[in-house]
């Protein structure tokens, strides 16, 4: 079976006039993404609700799929019942709330209770209109009381109701995610509303902003939401200083990364610019992360106090060692006239500067030069690694002599 995706051009000529379009194509979905087989499940009057509706008008169902359903009441038996009868993962999201997940192999569904008796109310009560939209898998239609399919034509996002948003402070930040994924607009009112009550996203739990933050800085647009949260000091509550590295990202040209350069390498470089290591710490961020955080602030704050083209053999050798992994999120605060020679060598594996790593095994090191593991071996090994990084070794037996030239001439630092 072939899922047909709408198309914008086709939204424009239809959406308004008939929700027939959007209807067969939730049928559809629901067959091709193979999950038809707990609808006989459902109790009568449930809806299917959220962003599976908003990323099917868009076109942007991928075959992770995440499935939001509203039944009348009961969601934690309801649940229990579909996960028992097809052999699903049952847990429990939110016990006081009644709402639960069901994982299987191909997709995960969430089920939630009515929070009021009727469905209108009930949409009226959620983040954005976008969000706002549910189908009736009994009457086949679609429910939309704010005009969030309006709204999705016209890529632009609001709120229901300034009250929704404060009812969950974390809406606040997840507008961010929207522009950076959707590149959508947001309505003025929605943009003073963020400013004014921006601080209350200090009452949400850091788990949850980091997630949020996570979708921020891997989407599309990801550079407008960033420009955006730093214009609007989204995260002054948490920063432990205001020494942040922030670039013009308008006017950095992103072209000459590839696709996997772009999606490996630029979250981190987004992330430099609006979160310190104290605060990645607080937001319950990795140690990986923040380590990698931490060597970009500390070469880029040596940027502003000494010009690249100034830094000698061993801090080029030094920054490239200590960046290797990641020095694509660094080149992007260098000057533009770097960027090609660099990402070029870079991608190059056999270049030794820009892969200054494993150039010497310690333990051959130990073997002939008769040394232990120690200081004095990881001094050797940086010393040779430096050396062959510039071209100054020619083969093996150069690098075991010089190996031994150094630990004669540096005798009294040996251990």
């Amino acid at each position: 079976m072939q899922m047909h995706i709408i198309k914008k051009e086709d939204l424009k000529n239809h959406i308004f006039i008939d929700h027939t379009l959007i209807i067969n194509e939730i049928e559809r979905s629901i067959k091709f993404y193979n999950w038809d087989f707990i609808l006989s499940s459902l109790p009568s009057g449930s809806f299917l609700v959220g962003g599976y509706i908003r990323d099917l008008i868009l076109g942007r169902l991928n075959y992770v799929i995440d499935v939001d359903i509203l039944v009348p009441k009961n969601a934690i038996n309801v649940g229990k019942k579909i996960a028992d009868k097809f052999e699903g993962k049952f847990i429990i999201l939110d016990e006081a709330r009644d709402v639960v997940r069901i994982i299987f192999k191909h997709i995960s569904i969430d089920i939630a209770s009515q929070i009021s008796p009727s469905i209108d109310i009930d949409l009226l009560s959620r983040d954005f209109s976008i969000n706002a939209i549910a189908f009736s898998f009994e009457e086949k239609l679609l429910i939309d009381p704010s005009n969030g399919i309006k709204d999705l034509q016209l890529a632009f996002l609001r709120t229901n109701s300034k009250q929704n948003l404060l009812d969950d402070p974390l809406r606040i930040l997840r507008c961010f995610r929207f522009i950076s994924e959707l590149d959508f607009n947001v309505d003025v009112t929605l943009i003073d509303f963020i400013k004014t009550y921006k601080n209350q996203l200090r009452l949400v739990a850091n788990e949850r902003i980091n997630y949020e933050i996570q979708r921020i800085i891997r989407g599309k647009k990801a550079s407008q939401a960033i420009i955006l949260i730093n214009k609007f000091k989204i995260f002054d509550y948490i920063q432990s200083e205001k020494n942040l590295i922030f670039l013009d990202l308008e006017k950095i040209n992103f072209e000459e990364f590839n696709k996997f350069e772009k999606e490996k390498f630029l979250p981190l470089f987004y992330l430099v610019q609006i979160l310190d290591e104290f605060s990645l710490k607080n937001l319950k961020f990795s140690k990986s992360e923040i380590s990698k955080i931490s060597l970009l602030r500390k070469w880029n704050l040596l940027l502003k106090v000494q010009n690249i083209y100034e830094f000698n053999e061993r801090e080029r050798f030094d920054l490239h060692q200590e960046l290797e992994t990641i020095l694509p999120s660094f080149i992007l605060f260098l000057p533009k006239s770097f960027y090609i020679n660099w990402l070029t060598r870079w991608r190059d594996k056999d270049d030794k500067l820009f892969h200054p790593s494993n150039l010497i095994k310690g333990n051959v090191l130990k073997k002939y030069l008769k040394i232990q593991d120690g200081p004095t071996l990881g001094k050797v090994i940086n010393y040779l690694s430096m050396e062959l990084a510039y071209n100054r070794l020619n083969n093996f037996d150069e690098a075991i002599y010089k190996g031994k030239q150094w630990i004669q001439q540096n005798a009294p630092k040996c251990d």
